[in-house]
């Protein structure tokens, strides 16, 4: 018997050892595998943490948060007194300190003294707004964490359809083999190898594609990292697959409500608002100056022989607000238009969270239900589909070309299962971030 007809004769054999082996390692893939430790692997709580600790954008939020807690003790301090000294009355003739009665070298101190409620109106606003920019930096790692999870997710996602699209082409390489020897023996039709040989090269531009897009994400998550963003991100390749049940849309408003940091920094920015009108009414009540002086005088009175005594003043200045009209009504109404403005700004923000909630919940759903229907319903049928072709192929009663894309179709029925199971976790990530608490069910790996 000829090497060709014997190679023929083995087909059936080596198409079955084939899918069995692939078929394996896809179970393998969907399979539900804890998450373990990898010396090189970036988990995604490490990656948090990373971020965490070392985002130069989260760093600066912080920053400015210490420097607005350090305002109310300064505003809420009086101002500096003066301290003065002078020469009084000095004749220029001689400039001596004893020849006229009212010369004098005096030393003076004044303090300005606000109208009583001012300094502690400035320092309750001054602590408002500190309070406002701690809860930014609340928001501002809300919004890290979301995007590192994102990118994470993406990444992964972004593996796992390379490992397939890399199973797939040493499949079809092997359908090909298997295709051309058939042809060989006048037992195959040439179109079935081109039309293979077709379908790999379609495989290897999604490769292509895939390969930049995961660069480009890869260098996107490094930044969130303050990594250089050429560095190598390795991940595990399996995960828990298990994704939690979440509370209702209206629990999860009421949530955002009492968690959500951006919310809680409004709700500052307008208490601090409501202390600046109280301040503005207060700003139609005068100031007050305190001062004393004492005057030492040198030599001695005219005629007599005692020293002259020293002179000791005491005042105190208020000043005017004639110009309330223009100046004090002004600022009034500026305070309560600012003031206005934060409320509405509140309003608007409470409504763009609940909607930014309401979305990333149908997303979550949505996803999470393609994922399980992959998982327990579309890929076991597309496995039975194949094992059914290749039955049919084996006695010549189906196409081969069917039985290829049969099984191409099988493996993008995998690659949309993980893109459905990212896509659900950036969706929780997304949710978390909107209501302001984690609620990705504490896995292992979050």
């Amino acid at each position: 018997m000829p090497l060709s007809e014997r190679a023929f004769n083995r087909l059936p054999v080596i198409v079955f050892t084939v899918c069995v082996s692939f078929w394996a390692g896809l179970a393998g893939a969907a399979g539900n595998l804890p998450t373990s430790r990898t010396d090189g692997m970036l988990e995604l709580q490490q990656a948090v943490g990373i971020a965490l600790a070392n985002n130069p954008g989260l760093a600066e939020k912080r920053a400015r948060a210490r420097a607005m807690a350090a305002i109310p003790p300064q505003v809420g301090t009086l101002p500096d007194p003066v301290l003065s000294f002078n020469a009084v009355n000095l004749p220029v003739d001689t400039f001596s300190t004893t020849q006229e009665n009212m010369t004098q070298l005096r030393a003076g101190l004044s303090q300005k003294v606000p109208f009583p409620g001012k300094l502690r109106l400035r320092k309750e606003a001054a602590h408002f707004e500190a309070e406002s920019a701690n809860l930014d930096v609340d928001e501002f790692r809300l919004k890290l964490v979301r995007n590192v999870r994102i990118g994470w997710w993406n990444l992964f996602y972004l593996d796992r359809a390379l490992e397939i699209v890399g199973r797939n082409k040493v499949l079809l390489r092997q359908f090909i083999a298997i295709a051309e020897t058939k042809y060989k023996v006048g037992k195959g039709l040439q179109q079935d190898v081109l039309l293979a040989q077709v379908e790999l090269s379609k495989l290897l531009n999604i490769e292509i594609q895939l390969k930049g897009a995961r660069k480009s994400q890869q260098a996107q998550l490094n930044a969130l990292l303050n990594r250089p963003t050429q560095d190598p991100v390795r991940l595990p390749a399996r995960v828990p697959e298990t994704l939690p049940e979440v509370p209702d849309e209206k629990i999860l408003h009421r949530m955002a409500l009492q968690a959500r940091p951006l919310l809680a920094s409004l709700n500052e920015r307008i208490k601090a608002a409501q202390k600046r009108v109280d301040l503005a009414k207060k700003n139609y009540y005068p100031d007050s100056k305190l001062s004393a002086g004492y005057g030492f005088r040198s030599g001695k009175n005219t005629g007599r022989s005692n020293s002259r005594a020293d002179f000791l003043t005491l005042g105190i200045s208020v000043n005017l607000p004639i110009f309330i009209a223009t100046k004090q009504a002004r600022a009034l109404d500026q305070r309560k238009a600012e003031m206005l403005k934060q409320q509405f700004a509140l309003q608007d923000v409470t409504e763009s969270v609940w909607s930014e909630t309401s979305s990333a919940l149908a997303d979550y759903v949505k996803t999470r239900d393609q994922a399980l229907l992959f998982k327990t319903g579309i890929i076991p049928q597309a496995s039975q589909t194949v094992s059914s072709m290749l039955a049919g192929y084996q006695v010549n009663k189906v196409d081969f070309l069917n039985l290829v894309r049969s099984q191409i179709t099988l493996y993008n029925f995998e690659t949309q299962y993980w893109k459905a199971l990212a896509g659900a976790r950036q969706s929780l990530a997304r949710l978390s971030s909107a209501v302001g608490k984690d609620i990705s069910g504490n896995l292992s790996y979050e």
